[in-house]
């Protein structure tokens, strides 16, 4: 049964965690050769944090540990202590074990003995996903305060592609690879008000989608799962392997942005005009922006999109789970995300052609100086 009085749900603070020092294109070309400078261009991707040493491939953190990070830190400018927190929902595809779950470490690094801890085995999308299973929790009073994050360490997979080889012998194809993703995590905290609050012509709009269900992946990491003997899997050159369809990605991912775009337009009734920022991790990609025609997006619709999108694909690279939130993060820290704004949050993940979308009017004031995002 819907509930009669219905909390009204803020997002309170945001925070972030990036690995190491920023690792630019021209050490990558060291390390595994170069790429084309127009395919450089085209990825748009400058530098990324890798939770791995590139030159040898010690880990210097894990995925765990960057997702308990973030949370602290967007605790910390919320002003919520820890101990407030009855809610953990995280999205990572790259957890440190099968089980347990990434969000029990976090559980466990922020200090809480008892909590309700829920995961979403997902990448780009798990993130929007998660985030509206938490507003609703909030909302409906089963919780009150919640910490959701996304967060990603994808360097693990790509040390094997070019370690101990000649960076001339790596494959042009992995090289793409290892120049477009990065590692990091993001969180935001969110607060439920007090029973009758929510607007009653509703506060946030969600919608999710797969549109590969008829079609190859997009992107697939194959190893240590169950799909083949272990003893088998043990023979392969490669343990887990990143597979990417770069060609399906390029041509069908803008339309999957699409076709997410004008669900939440059609479930908001707001035109593109009306979004104050969107939030789009590598929605000013040429790969993507190099489609909108075919798509179906008007140039007037471009225009406006190209002013509002908020991401930073250029300085982070493709950061699976942790993409969202970290440019959700950076845009608040630096002004483009502001109180009153209607925000648009959407996702698209190329494992299966999947998006998600979530609206809300933002109300958190930008951090003090003192607290602004720093990289570890």
């Amino acid at each position: 049964m819907p509930n009669p009085d219905p909390r009204h749900v803020s997002i309170l603070a945001t925070g972030s965690f990036l690995p190491g020092d920023p690792i630019d294109n021209a050490t990558l070309e060291r390390l595994c050769g170069a790429l084309p400078a127009e395919v450089l261009d085209n990825i748009q991707v400058r530098q990324r944090h890798w939770m791995i040493d590139p030159a040898t491939g010690k880990h210097g953190t894990g995925t765990n540990t960057m997702a308990a990070t973030a949370a602290q830190r967007a605790l910390a400018r919320a002003d919520i202590d820890p101990a407030e927190v009855d809610l953990l929902v995280v999205s990572s595809a790259s957890p440190e074990y099968q089980l347990p779950a990434v969000v029990t470490y976090v559980q466990e690094q922020l200090g809480l003995a008892h909590c309700a801890s829920i995961e979403f085995r997902a990448a780009c999308t798990g993130f929007v996903q998660g985030l509206d299973y938490a507003r609703r929790m909030l909302a409906d009073g089963t919780y009150r305060t919640a910490v959701v994050i996304g967060a990603e360490a994808i360097s693990p997979l790509l040390a094997p592609m070019y370690l101990g080889m000649d960076p001339e012998s790596v494959r042009m194809r992995d090289r793409l690879v290892i120049n477009s993703f990065g590692d990091g995590a993001g969180a935001v905290v969110l607060r439920a008000g007090e029973p009758g609050s929510a607007d009653p012509d509703g506060e946030f709009q969600f919608a999710t989608a797969c549109l590969g269900g008829d079609r190859k992946p997009g992107m697939q990491i194959v190893g240590g799962g169950t799909h083949e003997p272990v003893a088998d899997q043990a023979k392969r050159k490669r343990l887990v392997e990143m597979k990417l369809d770069v060609s399906g990605t390029a041509t069908f991912g803008p339309k999957v942005f699409v076709a997410g775009m004008r669900d939440m337009l059609t479930r908001t009734g707001l035109t593109v005009a009306e979004i104050d920022a969107c939030v789009l991790p590598e929605g000013n990609a040429d790969y993507f922006t190099a489609e909108f025609d075919a798509a179906g997006v008007s140039p007037e619709d471009q225009a406006v999109l190209a002013k509002n999108i908020v991401e930073n694909l250029a300085t982070v690279g493709a950061t699976g789970s942790a993409a969202v939130p970290l440019a959700l993060d950076e845009g608040w820290v630096q002004g483009r995300v502001r109180p009153g704004d209607r925000v648009l949050l959407l996702a698209v993940e190329a494992s299966r052609y999947l998006y998600a979308g979530l609206s809300l009017r933002w109300e958190a004031p930008a951090p003090g100086e003192e607290t602004a995002n720093v990289h570890a």
